[in-house]
């Protein structure tokens, strides 16, 4: 496997550090390093480039601005000094946030989380077929010897293949535009090509609640509130939308001890 990436910082040893840490990562080949997004626009035009790791403060034209211009994104991983950019980095369907200074392991985990998406993303490619969400192999209530009850498991298709979920143990789903991909616990996620309102039309809402326009979650599964974000478990968050903010605090409301 070779993930194709550039690196864009217009730091010069900020620049050489994420060089040499690609260099580290077996699956990444470097393309190109590039000192601002003028740079990178310009091997974009010419080069097949699967994932950008990029700065955000940047003369002329910041990360956040070039990644937006985008019309067919690659793989992103923003890596910066200001925090605050967070936010805003996931708005753009970022993979990751990298906050400066970073080590080794730090990349590496980042790195990791490039490739999941990269395999995710070759999975739909190659997937011909539409994806299926609780129905398309055969009636579903006639596949309850399979599924055990209709209400604890969904089907979907992925990659050719259809698989079943069992409802309680999806952590979240996220919209990454044409497809969605669903988090569970103990298992790799699942990508298929579908929309998230129709998902979430099709869930238990006492359960699972849009949080974001690009996430829905498990309201069982969530461990802790950091400030604007929901955890599950060790590694893994999702941002809250403003708009969502305020029935995602009703729901809290109701389980504070008083």
């Amino acid at each position: 496997m070779n993930i194709r990436c550039i690196v864009i910082d217009d730091e010069p040893l900020a620049l050489q550090q994420l060089v040499s840490y690609v260099g580290k990562i077996p699956y990444l080949q470097l393309v190109k390093a590039c000192s601002g997004p003028t740079e990178a626009m310009e091997i974009m035009a010419t080069e097949k480039v699967d994932a950008i790791f990029t700065d955000i403060e940047m003369p002329d034209i910041n990360g956040l601005e070039y990644i937006r211009s985008l019309k067919e994104k690659p793989i992103i991983v923003f890596v910066t000094a200001y925090a605050d950019f967070a936010v805003e980095g996931f708005q753009v369907d970022a993979t990751d946030y990298l906050l400066k200074p970073f080590s080794l392991t730090d990349f590496m985990r980042s790195a990791e989380k490039v490739k999941q998406q990269y395999e995710l993303r070759n999975a739909a490619l190659h997937s011909k077929d539409k994806p299926v969400y609780g129905e398309g192999v055969g009636n579903v209530e006639e596949e309850d010897h399979l599924a055990g009850t209709v209400s604890e498991y969904v089907f979907v298709r992925a990659d050719s293949k259809t698989v079943r979920l069992k409802i309680s143990d999806i952590q979240y789903i996220e919209s990454r535009k044409e497809y969605v991909v669903i988090f569970s616990e103990n298992s790799i996620p699942v990508m298929t090509l579908f929309s998230l309102k129709s998902i979430e039309e099709r869930l238990p809402k006492d359960i699972f609640m849009r949080v974001h326009r690009s996430f829905i979650v498990n309201l069982t599964k969530i461990t802790e509130v950091v400030q604007n974000r929901i955890v599950f478990g060790k590694n893994s968050s999702v941002p809250i939308g403003d708009q969502y903010k305020k029935d995602f605090q009703n729901f809290l409301n109701q389980y504070f001890l008083k």
